[in-house]
């Protein structure tokens, strides 16, 4: 079953303000040329009939009733065809004194008739019985003619006779001057239609475009909060850890409280290097890469690397933990291979969510980090022997955990452990 065009019930808008005042001017200029054509046609004595029996005024009158109609060719068509059209007949019938100027008003009334229309059926209708009629007309004015004497045609030199010849000229010209209205009329509409159809098709495009940027937009927030919930909820966990922990000693073992105070510095330190790095990212242009000579003096100021942690980094965060009070076991398994930069920045990310949330809320003693290279895909499994919770009220750690395995096309387990604690399994494809 085909789909019905939506474009096929079109209905074409109806004219502008400028457009209105064009046919105004286009009616004037018509009436004008029909003056002028009549005085000097009567100057000369050119008469299309023998003899006239119409004076100026009332040959003068004629134009005017066959142009001004024009002014509003474009807001009412179908009436304008009609008037022009019967004006038309009438003037040939009182024997007006030239044809040419009515034959362009006819001409313009059936193109727009056919250009301007809003019901194609009745402009279809009313086109066609307005040749059938002009046509009708014809056939009776050669006959009349044929009835009265016919001149001796003294220059008449082709094969065919004079009386035949006139009626097949007559024939074809108005075969091919309705035609041509016709025409034209329906091919104005159907440009129209068309321009109207490929500004509303890039209309769509555009909006689809914006939509898709907002998406584009949406989904990087998302991504970008996920990062500095990542970051920030990691370090800050640790800090605190260690601040405590170095309050807590400050009196009684003064060395201990300098290591543990060093490690919060070392953290803030490494904080501080991946916000900034997230920070790079939405600032970056992307025509302008900072060189080596940029980057450096930033680099030595924040002591922290500025490229995406990986699977190489997750010893950095076991022992993080480990600075923590937290036993952290790492282990990898399997044949160690290359992973796209996207999957080991997630694989770190989890980890660090998962170690984040075992020191914050699972009251754990120890954790567990495995790594697997199985033959169709990287498995990373983080447990704890705690209380098998995953985080406070209000959390996005599994909401991110979830978006980064999600965006890879992997799956992700979660949820407390039938011997205790809490188990993360993220499982991306090979």
């Amino acid at each position: 079953m085909t789909t019905p065009d939506p474009w096929s019930q079109w209905r074409r808008p109806g004219p502008t303000a400028a457009q209105r005042r064009q046919d105004v001017w286009l009616a004037l200029a018509v009436l004008a040329g029909a003056a002028a054509v009549t005085v000097l046609v009567r100057s000369m004595g050119a008469f299309v009939h023998d003899e006239t029996i119409s004076t100026l005024v009332e040959q003068l009158l004629w134009g005017a009733g066959i142009s001004l109609p024009l002014a509003v060719r474009r807001r009412y068509p179908l009436t304008v065809l009609l008037v022009v059209s019967a004006v038309f007949i009438a003037g040939q019938a009182r024997h007006v004194a030239d044809n040419l100027v009515p034959s362009i008003a006819l001409f313009t009334a059936i193109y727009t008739a056919g250009a301007w229309s809003r019901d194609r059926v009745r402009a279809r209708v009313a086109r066609i019985g307005v040749v059938v009629g002009m046509f009708g007309w014809l056939g009776f004015s050669l006959v009349r003619e044929l009835l009265e004497p016919v001149g001796p045609f003294e220059n008449a030199v082709g094969p065919l006779d004079p009386v035949l010849a006139s009626v097949l000229y007559g024939v074809a010209f108005n075969v091919l001057f309705f035609l041509s209205a016709y025409h034209f009329g329906n091919t104005a509409w159907l440009s129209a239609r068309r321009k109207e159809e490929l500004e509303h098709r890039a209309e769509e495009l555009r909006r689809s475009q914006e939509q898709n940027m907002r998406g584009a937009v949406v989904a990087e927030r998302v991504r970008i909060a996920r990062d500095l919930h990542d970051v920030v909820a990691h370090h800050v966990s640790v800090m605190g850890v260690q601040a405590g922990a170095a309050r807590r000693v400050l009196d009684r073992d003064l060395d201990l409280a300098r290591s543990t105070l060093q490690t919060v510095e070392d953290t803030a330190r490494t904080a501080i290097g991946e916000l900034r790095g997230l920070l790079g990212v939405l600032r970056a242009d992307p025509a302008e890469e900072p060189g080596p000579e940029e980057a450096a003096p930033a680099d030595e100021v924040l002591g922290a690397q500025t490229s995406s942690p990986g699977l190489d980094q997750l010893p950095e965060l076991a022992a993080m933990a480990r600075s923590a009070g937290l036993e952290v076991v790492h282990g990898v398994y399997g044949e160690p291979r290359p992973v796209p930069e996207g999957v080991a920045l997630s694989v770190y990310r989890i980890v660090q969510e998962a170690l984040t949330n075992v020191v914050k809320h699972a009251g754990a003693a120890g954790a567990d980090v495995r790594v697997r290279f199985l033959e169709q895909s990287l498995e990373v499994e983080v447990t704890d022997d705690g209380r098998g919770v995953t985080s406070g009220s209000g959390g996005f750690g599994l909401v991110g955990m979830r978006e980064r395995v999600a965006v890879h096309g992997g799956a992700l387990e979660a949820g407390p452990r039938r011997g205790g604690g809490y188990r993360v399994l993220a499982r991306f494809p090979a």
